[in-house]
């Protein structure tokens, strides 16, 4: 397994934010602090885990919840940030929307 920098994940979540039509959370020490635990779950674990959420013990048990989640969609439309507030709605970042906590729905 090939280890990655913050530089190499904080190309990953640019990335995935472009590709979904989403935007990073604009506060940059709390993205920072998220891609540094990206970074520390990737050379962990091997995977992208969600650094909002304690691992499950395998790849295939924390598989929903492997960065962007398969709950980040439906969040980000719903709330206007996903369950980290990693990534935002453009419109809700535009308008200085504040992140805050929304349900956990993994294990529901």
């Amino acid at each position: 397994m090939k280890t990655k920098s913050t530089d190499d994940v904080r190309s990953f979540t640019t990335m995935v934010a472009n590709k979904q039509g989403w935007v990073l959370n604009p506060d940059e020490e709390f993205t920072d602090s998220l891609v540094d635990g990206l970074c520390v779950n990737w050379n962990r674990y091997g995977y992208f885990l969600c650094p909002c959420r304690d691992t499950e013990g395998s790849k295939e048990a924390d598989e929903s919840v492997i960065c962007p989640c398969v709950y980040a969609r439906s969040d980000v439309e719903r709330y206007g940030h996903c369950y980290c507030a990693l990534f935002l709605r453009p419109d809700f970042a535009a308008a200085g929307g504040q992140p805050t906590g929304i349900p956990d729905r993994r294990g529901s």
